[in-house]
């Protein structure tokens, strides 16, 4: 789900964190207390050995991958697909995942989507997938109404970039606009196929399944050359790997940079310690509460809200994401601030990393 979001401005320590969420229990809300145990989910947190994982040891974790970040890559991506796909051979296993992400190029000129997508070519045990994601110049999300005159504009671009990435990787899927959304199907519903994010008028983003690990090597290439060769910021995306393994994968690009994400559990009080364990380049977010809007604002329109916590180096930050806007767009910011009691601003999270 595209959702909305918006962060405070200033950095808080976390007695001011814990102190907003006293200020969140006084309005009749249920916010996690100190000894409560919450999920925090770690991102970014560049390393330079893959031993410096070991520094969560106090915590229980789940979804550990490791991510290798190369900026401003040029090369065949045909190639550089192949390559980790031969050491995911080698290694594969029920549970491992390889994925590499590339960015491609719309061709036709667009007024609300960004020329620039996403793609994933990736491997799991014993199937292939790719997977397209499209970015939208403005969040809006399902039930809103306010982008309601442009649908018309909005459905046509966002099947006109569809179709392009399905002819130009040869793929069976029908692109068909259906009581006002974008809809997307294949042809034998026997294949894995799923459409996801969805956001006001349609699917985001797609990802379509085969048994034949080979089939999207070369399709795949054909959507990267879209980006005419210009430097581009690729992840691949290692899950469920021993490090003899992921030394392999490292081998293919030594000079990435290597990057953790994963959850980790642990009480609310002990999340300052977890952020310290991955200073000074890890981020971790924590969810603090879980509300819904006509709780507090009786008339407004029903939204799922999420008050959550940011840790970086520099600090705590507080954000809260709906899944739409309860009140007119010009009334959001003065209730947010109400509600944290702090200035916020609105910061959409960047769709591809």
């Amino acid at each position: 789900m595209r959702e909305r979001r918006w962060e405070t401005r200033s950095k808080l320590t976390f007695s001011e964190v814990l102190e907003i969420g006293e200020r969140l229990a006084a309005l009749g809300l249920k916010p996690a207390a100190p000894a409560k145990d919450v999920i925090c989910y770690i991102e970014e947190w560049t390393v330079d050995s893959l031993e410096d994982f070991d520094r969560l040891d106090p915590w229980s974790t789940e979804d550990v991958t490791l991510v290798h970040v190369r900026e401003g890559w040029q090369g065949d991506f045909f190639l550089l697909a192949g390559r980790y796909h031969s050491v995911y051979q080698r290694f594969q296993a029920v549970g491992t995942y390889c994925s590499i992400s590339h960015p491609w190029r719309i061709r036709e000129p667009l007024e609300l989507h960004h020329q620039r997508s996403m793609f994933w070519l990736g491997f799991r045990h014993l199937h292939a997938f790719i997977r397209v994601r499209l970015n939208t110049v403005e969040v809006v999300t399902p039930g809103e109404t306010r982008s309601d005159d442009r649908r018309e504009r909005w459905i046509e671009e966002r099947r006109a970039a569809f179709l392009e990435a399905v002819t130009l990787l040869d793929l069976p899927i029908r692109t068909t606009v259906e009581k006002g959304d974008v809809v997307l199907q294949v042809a034998d519903q026997t294949v894995p196929f799923f459409c996801s994010w969805p956001d006001a008028f349609g699917p985001c983003q797609f990802e379509y399944n085969t048994a034949d690990p080979y089939e999207f090597l070369v399709p795949a290439s054909r959507l990267a050359a879209t980006y005419g060769g210009k430097p581009a910021d690729i992840r691949a995306y290692l899950t469920g790997f021993s490090e003899e393994a992921l030394g392999a994968f490292h081998a293919i690009l030594p000079d990435a940079r290597l990057a953790y994400r994963c959850s980790a559990h642990c009480p609310l009080d002990e999340v300052p310690e977890m952020l310290d364990a991955i200073r000074p380049y890890g981020r971790l977010y924590a969810t603090l509460c879980e509300f819904h809007t006509q709780k507090l604002l009786p008339e407004g329109e029903d939204a799922s809200a999420v008050v959550g916590l940011i840790g970086t180096d520099e600090g705590f930050q507080m954000e809260v994401r709906l899944n739409r806007a309860p009140l007119r767009e010009d009334l959001m910011p003065g209730w947010l601030e109400r509600l944290l009691g702090m200035p916020v601003t609105y910061a959409p999270l960047p769709p591809f990393a």
